[in-house]
């Protein structure tokens, strides 16, 4: 019996005679059992129904249709070109990348050991396999000369209480103690980030943003808080054998400087947030893990100073290290000398972008861990590097010794051991790493601790030591004259000593 018109009223006397009717049919139906059932006109269990569906209450006909094209859907980031360009805005004009399949947002769940397995290894297909080496070229994490102002929140957005993270409440506590700092020059010019040191403006950021990688001495400073003040200010003094600067808001009062921790606590794994203006989006939060600690890089950077290039604590690897400043526009970028340093820093996973520069890497209470300086960068030597997430920060402990006698004084003072070094690896017949001591200044602080030359470093103040880079950084991240527990390899015995660093420059 069909189902359909089932709304239509219902005639007393024709439901009689339809009773009957039916009673008969099912007499007719007992004489002739064995007869095959006949197939009904529509079955209730139909899935296409005859007749269109009634339209959505409060949807129009044509709304309901599907389109051709739908904007994404709420929550999805709409592309833009970097520094401020135009947003998409057409299907037509859609670029070479996609967006990301829109997914319903679900509650945070912990991610098994199985699963983090699964992504690393798509990662790891995905972008190939390489390591850190000749193949990687480093970046100043510094704009393009064209400087672009984009507009900037400012404070950070919740619109959902019920669903704040802990990611939501650092970025809180701390975007009010980063800022956004533009350098100008004849030359050109760049932008980068700040971290507030003093509530009545002491701001720590990189040497190569407020020189211009080099370029400048004398550059013109702006500098843009996270809730829209804008100050000059002047450069109080540069460190460029760490990459780390000092300036002074002119005019600044009831800043919030930020909570420093102490860098050496720090645990593999421990969350980050990266805070800063990466391609001049102020007030930028990305989030992460500490990846390695103890990495020390080697820097191409225009903004170090003429050393004597026998500095008795120096080590010759051959060439520039894989890590370098630019402005975006690679190798061909750079305007000062070839000089290298090398740098104690924490590696994370953060996404660190050009402009990040100088900003605050934070753990999870909001507290100062680091101050981002470099990027690795898979590509070329030339062309805007961007994350691939491998961040360098110079450790807080480091940031805040040197800032300190930069306020004080004006400069910073970094140790010196007194020895040539190499890389163990590299020496005929050595069996472990280390940095091989080749020579031994008369007098230096190697020679008074009692090192001699064929020696094998392998530890400085509890820090493994793996080559001559990681030597010098440790050497250079202390202050000179400060007393430093050296371990090293003679004979195959393992000694360690305690030594008075002498001071870089000297």
């Amino acid at each position: 019996m069909s189902t359909e018109n089932t709304a239509d009223s219902v005639d007393p006397q024709g439901a009689a005679e339809t009773a009957n009717r039916e009673a008969a049919q099912g007499a007719d139906a007992s004489a002739h059992a064995t007869a095959p059932a006949a197939t009904p006109v529509e079955s209730t269990q139909s899935t296409q129904p005859t007749e269109p569906l009634p339209p959505t209450p409060g949807v129009s006909p044509a709304a309901s249709a599907s389109p051709t094209w739908a904007p994404p859907a709420a929550g999805t980031h709409h592309p833009q070109s970097p520094y401020a360009q135009a947003p998409y805005t057409s299907p037509a004009a859609a670029p070479n990348y996609a967006f990301a399949p829109a997914t319903t947002a679900a509650p945070r769940a912990k991610v098994g050991a199985g699963k983090v397995a699964g992504i690393i290894i798509a990662a790891a297909l995905v972008g190939g396999a390489a390591g850190l080496g000749g193949a990687y070229a480093g970046v100043s994490l510094f704009a393009p000369d064209t400087v672009t102002t984009a507009s900037r929140p400012a404070s950070v957005t919740v619109n959902d209480t019920s669903s704040v993270t802990q990611t939501t409440g650092i970025a809180a506590k701390v975007l009010p103690s980063v800022v956004t700092i533009e350098a100008s020059s004849s030359s050109g010019g760049g932008t980068g980030s700040g971290v507030v040191l003093t509530s009545d403006g002491y701001v720590v950021t990189n040497t190569h943003v407020v020189t211009l990688d080099g370029a400048t001495a004398d550059a013109t400073v702006r500098v843009t808080t996270s809730d829209g003040r804008v100050y000059d200010a002047d450069v109080v003094g540069t460190d460029p054998i760490y990459d780390l600067a000092v300036i002074k808001l002119v005019g600044a009062e009831d800043l919030t400087p930020i909570d420093f921790a102490d860098s050496s606590n720090l645990n593999v794994g421990d969350q980050t947030v990266a805070i800063g203006a990466p391609l001049g989006l102020s007030n930028t939060v990305t989030t992460g893990i500490v990846s390695a600690l103890n990495r020390s890089i080697q820097i191409s950077s225009a903004a170090a100073p003429d050393t004597d290039q026998s500095d008795p604590n120096s080590e010759d690897q051959g060439g520039e290290g894989p890590f370098y400043f630019d402005f975006g526009q690679g190798r061909q970028g750079s305007t000062g000398s070839n000089e290298t340093i090398s740098i104690a820093v924490i590696q994370t996973d953060a996404a660190i972008n050009p402009g990040n520069s100088g900003g605050a890497l934070v753990d999870s209470d909001g507290k100062l861990i680091g101050i981002n300086v470099a990027i690795a960068s898979a590509g070329g030597s030339s062309g805007q590097a961007g994350s691939i997430g491998v961040g360098f920060s110079i450790p807080s402990n480091v940031v805040e010794r040197v800032t300190q006698e930069i306020i004080d004084t004006g400069s910073a003072t970094h140790g010196l051991l007194g020895a040539s070094v190499q890389n163990a690896a590299m020496i005929q017949g050595s069996t472990i790493t280390g940095a091989y001591v080749a020579d031994v200044t008369d007098g230096g602080a190697a020679q008074r601790g009692g090192l001699q030359a064929g020696d094998i470093v392998t530890g400085f103040n509890g820090v493994p030591i793996s080559d001559a880079t990681d030597l010098t950084a440790q050497v250079r991240a202390a202050a000179a004259g400060s007393d430093a527990t050296v371990t090293f390899v003679r004979d195959g015995q393992t000694r360690t000593v305690d030594v008075t660093l002498g001071q870089l420059g000297s």
